[in-house]
């Protein structure tokens, strides 16, 4: 089954909690939103898994630098998973694998930014990391790009459990009709949302009809 991740993408930890508590039970993943974490920060990691500790918390750090040591930050303050950018050197990928080790946390691995993402995929898949996010920003998506065609030719070529981020929404989930992609990663849609419960609803019915 496809899982569902909120991307808190807020700077306000008592906003991010709200629209979490209201989604949650709709959610399998609660991301502390890179926005989050800058501006509360790993606290807002601890916040989520205190609140909510049957569910798994994503801390994405987008990490360029010192794998380890900020993978080691987010698993100690109680987050599942940890994001670290593809565009980082591979001596801090294999940090925060070898973080992964050491505290159990799974590694998803996000190509914004990276020039050649099927090359950089199937390197990603040889080193072992849990994920891959193909992720279109959003200062990409103000120039109309989508992160879907990269997501169905990466799907492809690699074996590793693939997430997609960057505009998703109810209307353009049936996109991902034919693909192979283990989380589907929606912030906006369900954040700036009057009623993020059902927001978050209209994406999981969205989804159920592809499967």
């Amino acid at each position: 089954m496809v899982k569902l991740q909120l991307a808190l993408d807020l700077v306000d930890l008592d906003k991010a909690l709200k629209v979490a508590e209201k989604a949650a039970d709709v959610v399998d993943f609660l991301e502390a939103g890179t926005p989050l974490i800058k501006s509360e920060g790993v606290r807002c990691v601890r916040a989520l898994k205190e609140i909510f500790p049957r569910k798994k918390v994503v801390a994405d750090m987008k990490t360029m630098d010192t794998g380890y040591l900020e993978a080691e930050m987010a698993a100690k303050a109680g987050a599942d998973i940890v994001s670290i950018l593809g565009a980082a050197p591979t001596s801090t990928i294999l940090g925060a694998l070898e973080a992964r080790k050491d505290y159990g946390i799974e590694v998803m691995v996000d190509l914004i930014g990276v020039k050649d993402k099927i090359q950089k995929a199937t390197e990603l898949e040889k080193m072992g990391v849990d994920y891959l996010i193909v992720h279109t920003g959003i200062d990409e998506q103000r120039s109309g790009k989508t992160p879907f065609h990269d997501l169905r030719q990466i799907s492809k070529l690699v074996s590793v459990k693939l997430a997609v981020a960057g505009g998703i929404r109810p209307e353009n989930i049936p996109m991902l009709r034919g693909i192979g992609v283990d989380v589907v990663i929606v912030g906006g849609y369900i954040t700036r949302s009057e009623d993020p419960r059902e927001a978050a609803l209209n994406v999981r019915r969205a989804l159920n009809k592809i499967l």
